[in-house]
């Protein structure tokens, strides 16, 4: 059922709660990562055998970029060196710069970065193979300056990992693909085995055994974020034509959890029920319309009658969602008020899609709620950053009080003494 509520009502904050681990998810992560820990390619290989299906022993895929391109339809190749391109630019110039300042005595003090060595990405090909998902997660790496890029991938029973997804990792830099998946790829990847090093940090969405995967192997190596079933809001003031409103909440309910959530918040309730009477008719015309009714049957797309555009943007705010449409008039200006999105899509010409696939940031962002608290995806996150102060004598001689100040008061004399002895 589609539910249209006024502000207020109390079903919104049932809607807002998303658990973010599940019980199921947390056990079966435990146990499998504790095997690979001890096996190895051993317990790897069981696994993949047991949840994706593929007996074989070769988990990794070698394939070379030209001879891919020939096998593949040229409006796809195309379409993901686009995407490639786009997304190559926007990370380039989105990597923060080095920076110095003066120190009052004549020194120097400032941040510069290093990329990491050697990470790790999670490609999901379970309901769908994400090749949109390798050009968002691996090009940014490559931005970055890494030099070893691991990508992991479920590939069923045959083995055979779809060849789009595949020449993508490819075109946007992989240097090792796997095909494993699930829990297993989180572990192999998190603690190494014979046939793939371990990394230092893995990024990229999946189900919530991935996710808790993710979460249990944080300090054996950083993690981008804890992520979960896609999630839409929409606000719209009625400017837009409600056709593609819907279309738009639909567009996530899609992806095959049946635990999406698609959030739309208008100003009239004449406009909620025309908005609710498209999303039901579009919903028979899509080829995964089962996926969607499942979210439907969960009270999955809510309906909110707000006042107006300001109150219905403090609720969207307080939803937190992975996505957000501002399709409203001034949509840059309402812009301005948002403080808890994973990614914003502001105008009638924006579709969440345009972001899924091709315009330049990447789609892996925080779901749940998370982006109260998480950022997406950007290329520094696959590198470290790093402070240097380099002191005169007279800046050290400026502070040297100070540094012996706090010393005395937290009983580290070695830590006055190492200013104090420069000056004896």
């Amino acid at each position: 059922m589609i539910r249209i509520v006024q502000v207020g009502d109390g079903r919104i904050a049932k809607f807002n709660a998303r658990p973010a681990f599940p019980e199921e998810a947390e056990k079966a992560a435990a146990e499998v990562l504790a095997a690979i820990r001890q096996d190895g390619d051993r317990a790897v290989r069981a696994y993949v055998a047991k949840f994706e299906g593929y007996k074989g022993t070769k988990l990794k895929v070698e394939v070379e970029l030209e001879a891919l391109e020939k096998t593949i339809d040229p409006k796809l190749v195309r379409a993901v060196k686009d995407a490639h391109r786009r997304v190559l630019r926007f990370s380039k110039a989105s990597l923060r710069q080095a920076w110095t300042m003066k120190t009052p005595r004549g020194g120097s003090a400032g941040e510069f970065y290093s990329p990491m060595d050697r990470v790790g990405v999670y490609i999901p090909g379970g309901t769908a193979p994400l090749a949109s998902t390798s050009v968002m997660t691996v090009t940014l790496a490559k931005a970055a300056g890494v030099k070893e890029i691991v990508a992991c991938t479920p590939a069923g029973k045959t083995g055979e990992v779809n060849p789009v997804l595949l020449y993508a990792l490819k075109l946007a830099g992989a240097t090792e693909i796997y095909r494993v998946g699930g829990i297993q790829a989180i572990g192999m990847m998190a603690f190494g085995t014979k046939t793939c090093r371990k990394v230092q940090k893995i990024a990229g969405p999946g189900n919530a055994f991935v996710t808790a995967a993710k979460r249990q192997v944080y300090g054996y190596v950083a993690i981008d974020q804890v992520a979960g079933p896609s999630e839409i809001a929409v606000l719209t003031d009625g400017s837009v034509d409600v056709r593609w409103i819907a279309a738009d909440l639909l567009s996530q309910a899609e992806h095959g959890s049946g635990w999406e959530k698609s959030l739309c918040v208008c100003t009239s309730e004449k406009l909620a029920k025309e908005i609710r009477a498209e999303v039901l008719r579009q919903t028979e015309t899509l080829s995964r319309k089962a996926l969607v009714q499942r979210v439907i049957d969960r009270d999955g797309i809510l309906i909110v009658v707000a006042k107006g555009v300001a109150e219905g943007l403090e609720v969207v705010n307080a939803f937190a969602p992975e996505h957000f449409e501002i399709m409203t008039k001034d949509a840059l200006k309402v812009m301005k008020g948002v403080r808890s999105a994973g990614a914003v899509f502001a105008g009638p010409w924006t579709p969440e899609s345009a972001g899924d696939f091709v315009a330049g940031p990447s789609h892996v962002l925080p779901t749940g709620g998370a982006a109260n608290m998480f950022n997406g995806l950007t290329p520094d996150d696959f590198r470290r950053r790093h402070s240097f102060v380099a002191f005169t004598q007279a800046d050290l001689r400026e502070t040297k009080p100070t540094i012996e100040a706090f010393a005395a008061v937290e009983g580290l004399d070695g830590h006055g003494r190492a200013a104090t002895i420069r000056f004896e």
